[in-house]
C-alpha cells in the first residue's frame, strides 16, 4: 500500500511539473547594457576631430549646360544600364570593350554585348607573366590601357557577356579589392623569395581569380556550333583588330612619330602611340565623331570642373581661361602631376553649343550614375583639350593625318 501511495505521489508531482509553463529559447537583438556605455565613453574620449570632407568644385549655377542624352547626335553603343565596373580598376576594359561593340555594329550591324571580365581575367595573367620575367620590376595593378583589349582579344579571344559575367551567384557589383590584395601579396612573396617560376605564378593567380570571379569558358555556342573565344572573334565578330590607331599629344617626344605613353597603367611600356600636336589631336576627335566613328579616350577626371551630380566636365575660368588652353598648358599639368591617367571612357556623340563642342561620354564609373542620365557625362571640348591624354580610333577616321605619320 505504501509503495502504491509513493507511486501515485510521484505521478501527481510529475503532472504538476508538466502543467507548469516550459522555459523556451529565442533569438533577440543585443541589448545595450552598461558595457555599451563604457565603450561609448572610451570612443568619445579617444576620437580624433573629423576632417573637413568638403572638396573645391566649380559652381554650375546659372550656366547653360546640356541636360539630356537626347540633345546629342550619338551613335549606337551598348546601354550603360547594368554595365558598371563596380569597385574595380577596369575602366580601360569597359571603355575599350564598349568602343569595339560600337565598331562591330558600325561594320556589320551586329548588336553584341561582350564580357569585360573575360578580358580582365587574362590581363591579370599577362601582368603576372611579365612580373615574373622582369623579376618583380613590372607594375602589377588593377589599371591598364585600352590598347590591351585588342592585344588580349588577339591572344585569348573574347566571349559574350552571357557566357562569363565575372560575378558569383548573388553578387550584384564587381569588387576586386580582396582578390587583388591576395594576388599582389602572393606575387610579392615570390619576389621576396626569388621564386621566379612563371608557370607556378600564373597557375596560382588563375586559381585566385577562379575563386573570386569564376572560371572563364573555353568555348561558346553560337547557332548550335561550339567555338573557342578566338574563333568567336574571327567568325562572329569579324573585326580587324589591326585597323585601329592610338594618339597622344606631348612635347616630350617628336611629333608624328610613335612614342611610349609614359604612365603607370602602360605597364608593358608600349610605344605604339602616335604623338601629334594638340591641334591635330583635337581635329581627329572632332572629325571622327562627326563622321560616324566613336572614340575610346582617357585622361584626368579629378578636376573641380567635373561633377557627377551635374553630369558635366568643363574647365572653369578660375583654373585657366579657354583662350589659354594650349600645348604648353596641357604639358605643364601633366609634368606637375595635376593631370593624370585616371580613367578610360567611351565618346559616343556630340553637340555644338555657343561655338563649342560638347561630347556625350559613356562612363562605367560610379560618378556617372549620380545624375538623371545614368551612365553618362557631358564633356565640354576644353576639358578634352586640356585633360584627356590619349585616344584610340579606327584608322578610317583619321584621314589625311595618316600621311604625316612616320
Amino acid at each position: 500500500m505504501k509503495r502504491i501511495f509513493i507511486i501515485l505521489l510521484a505521478v501527481v508531482f510529475a503532472g504538476n511539473i508538466l502543467a507548469q509553463s516550459v522555459t523556451k529559447g529565442k533569438y533577440e537583438e543585443p541589448k545595450k547594457g552598461f558595457y555599451s556605455e563604457i565603450s561609448e565613453g572610451i570612443k568619445e574620449f579617444n576620437k580624433t576631430p573629423e576632417k573637413d570632407k568638403r572638396s573645391f568644385k566649380a559652381d554650375f549655377t546659372g550656366l547653360e549646360l546640356p541636360k539630356s542624352v537626347a540633345e546629342f547626335k550619338s551613335y549606337w553603343h551598348t546601354s550603360p544600364d547594368g554595365n558598371s565596373q563596380g569597385s574595380t580598376g577596369t575602366c580601360w576594359d569597359y571603355c575599350g570593350t564598349s568602343f569595339f561593340e560600337s565598331e562591330i555594329y558600325r561594320l556589320s550591324g551586329q548588336k553584341i554585348k561582350l564580357s569585360e571580365m573575360y578580358t580582365a581575367y587574362w590581363e591579370y595573367v599577362e601582368k603576372t607573366k611579365r612580373f615574373i620575367r622582369e623579376r618583380g620590376n613590372s607594375a602589377f595593378g588593377e589599371g591598364s590601357e585600352s590598347e590591351n583589349v585588342t592585344l588580349n582579344w588577339k591572344k585569348y579571344g573574347v566571349v559574350p557577356i552571357d557566357s562569363y559575367t565575372g560575378l558569383l551567384p548573388g553578387q550584384k557589383f564587381h569588387n576586386h579589392s580582396k582578390m587583388f590584395d591576395e594576388m599582389n601579396s602572393f606575387l610579392q612573396s615570390l619576389k621576396s623569395s626569388n621564386n621566379w617560376n612563371e608557370e607556378l605564378a600564373a597557375s596560382t593567380i588563375k586559381s585566385i581569380m577562379n575563386h573570386y570571379m569564376g572560371v572563364p569558358p573555353t568555348t561558346v555556342k553560337v547557332n548550335g556550333k561550339e567555338l573557342t573565344p578566338k574563333e568567336y572573334v574571327a567568325q562572329v565578330l569579324k573585326i580587324n583588330l589591326d585597323n585601329y590607331i592610338q594618339f597622344i599629344s606631348t612635347t616630350k617626344f617628336p611629333f608624328y612619330q610613335k612614342a611610349e605613353f609614359v604612365v603607370t597603367d602602360n605597364w608593358w611600356h608600349s610605344d605604339d602611340y602616335y604623338n601629334v600636336p594638340l591641334d591635330d589631336f583635337m581635329a581627329v576627335i572632332k572629325k571622327s565623331i562627326r563622321n560616324g566613328y566613336t572614340i575610346c579616350i582617357g585622361g584626368d577626371v579629378s578636376e573641380p570642373g567635373i561633377e557627377g551630380f551635374a553630369e558635366v566636365a568643363m574647365i572653369p575660368e578660375f583654373d585657366i581661361p579657354s583662350d589659354y588652353i594650349n600645348q604648353d598648358a596641357r604639358e605643364y599639368r601633366f609634368v606637375n602631376g595635376t593631370t593624370g591617367d585616371d580613367h578610360g571612357i567611351h565618346l559616343v556623340g556630340y553637340k555644338e553649343q555657343n561655338g563649342k563642342d560638347w561630347y556625350l561620354i559613356k562612363d562605367s564609373g560610379a560618378g556617372a550614375r549620380n545624375g538623371n542620365n545614368k551612365g553618362y557625362y557631358f564633356y565640354q571640348e576644353d576639358f578634352v583639350k586640356l585633360k584627356m591624354l590619349s585616344f584610340m580610333v579606327c584608322k578610317g577616321a583619321v584621314g589625311d593625318l595618316l600621311k604625316k605619320l612616320k
